[in-house]
């Protein structure tokens, strides 16, 4: 199978299994899906979706944001993680947005990125959900997936993202990067892979992935 051909199997397979896709972080605009993102850092988007209830009804926009104590953003965020550093990112961004840009979200990547806590994945998340411009945000399945099936070599996010912008047609990037999300949640994960039910690696995976899965498992 050539690399165009795995390009069109995957996307069919990700339509076939994902018509709909669900984004997988609640918010009800830019700016909170802003803040849910950065609080994703690191953390699970089931924990991220417990906590960002209890922190927008104290504060949903950065207006209310910037006057809430960052102690008080803290203790609100503990379980989602890094919450010293995440609480003073939501401060500081929240009195930025306030300054410079009227308390709207701006909506490009490098805007963005100058914002403190948003890096490039979290600026990419932003400009494809809330606004439809298109991006490939990549995290750890979208990854771990484009390598195992031989789309990129793996070596880092950064290649990874070039190779899945090469490969796949721009108009595809946004609802593509969140149904690999959900296949390698579902069907192809890093722990307890079972690669029967993983279709899409099995019919165009990497050779040597495949041989590995196989050796690790005759070896249990």
């Amino acid at each position: 199978m050539t690399k165009a051909e795995k390009v069109d199997f995957v996307i069919e397979k990700l339509e076939e299994l994902y018509p709909k896709i669900p984004i997988p972080l609640d918010h009800k605009d830019p700016y909170t899906l802003l803040i849910a993102v950065l609080l994703s850092a690191q953390s699970t988007d089931v924990r991220v979706n417990q906590i960002t209830p209890i922190l927008f009804d104290r504060a949903d926009n950065p207006y209310q944001m910037a006057k809430v104590p960052v102690e008080e953003i803290r203790d609100i965020i503990k379980p989602v993680g890094l919450s010293p550093k995440k609480s003073k990112a939501i401060s500081e961004l929240s009195q930025i947005l306030i300054d410079k840009y009227n308390g709207e979200v701006p909506q490009d990547i490098d805007t963005l990125e100058t914002l403190p806590g948003v890096g490039h994945k979290t600026a990419s998340v932003v400009v494809s959900q809330a606004f439809g411009i298109p991006a490939f945000p990549v995290d750890t399945h979208i990854h771990r997936l484009m390598y195992r099936w031989g789309l990129t070599n793996g070596k880092n996010v950064v290649q990874t993202e070039k190779d899945a912008k090469r490969l796949f047609p721009e108009e595809k990037w946004n609802s593509l990067h969140l149904q690999i999300i959900w296949y390698g949640r579902q069907y192809s994960p890093a722990r307890g892979w079972d690669l029967n039910k993983d279709i899409i690696t099995n019919t165009i995976g990497r050779k040597t992935v495949i041989q590995d899965y196989y050796k690790t498992k005759k070896a249990r």
